[in-house]
């Protein structure tokens, strides 16, 4: 493979574009990080909801259990 001399302004240019994508990875970790807090926070409150529907189903059967019906087999 030939070694071939990099002028100042391309060595430039690379460092510019580096820089560029760099700071654009930085940019998509920001947004992956705020969309994984993000999805704990739905998480949290949909086990919130589930929770208070289960004892609001509970509350409806009042004290006797649900009424269960077999199917004949």
């Amino acid at each position: 493979m030939e070694r071939r001399e990099v002028g100042d302004r391309q060595l430039d240019a690379l460092l510019e574009r580096i820089d560029r994508l760099t700071a654009e990875v930085a940019r998509i970790n920001r947004r992956l990080e705020a969309g994984e807090a993000y999805n704990a926070q739905v998480i949290a409150q949909l086990a919130n909801l589930n929770e208070a529907l289960q004892t609001l189903a509970y509350a409806a059967l009042g004290r006797r259990g649900p009424d269960v019906r077999r199917r004949a087999g």
